[in-house]
């Protein structure tokens, strides 16, 4: 039995298909969502989503946030933004996370701190994926 598993952003759709397990970081910590699971729909964090296969490698995204709705065989995820783990830039999220740091070292007023805040944490999420892909190769 399988859920299947919507992944969208503005841009578009960046995954669509079959699933044996799905993990998301929601709002209070790691979801791991199997079929028939109950219907919840939560905000999520920045960070690795997921998809295992019964008998394919694990597929592994990055989402911005957004939010989560699962139905008992459907998970859609409609991320602020969205992509595959491969088409990470490590440089960019480098340049982001350093200018981010920059930022909340001299942030002026408390819009400016939470902002560069969201930006660390999206650009840290960013390198733990790249992290865990060259932990992954042979």
């Amino acid at each position: 039995m399988n859920l299947h598993v919507d992944i969208v952003s503005a841009e578009g759709e960046v995954y669509a298909g079959p699933a044996a397990m799905v993990f998301v970081i929601g709002e209070m910590g790691e979801l791991g969502i199997l079929p028939q699971h109950a219907p919840l729909l939560t905000r999520i964090r920045p960070g690795p989503v997921r998809i295992c296969h019964d008998d394919e490698p694990e597929e592994l995204l990055f989402v911005s946030g957004g939010l989560l709705e699962v139905q008992p065989h459907q998970v859609t995820v409609l991320a602020d933004t969205a992509e595959r783990a491969a088409e990470i830039d490590e440089a960019a999220a480098q340049r982001a996370k350093r200018r981010a740091e920059d930022t909340i070292s001299s942030a002026a007023d408390q819009v400016s701190l939470a902002r560069a805040q969201a930006e660390l944490a999206e650009a840290v999420a960013r390198l733990e994926i790249v992290k865990r892909i060259w932990t992954q190769l042979p």
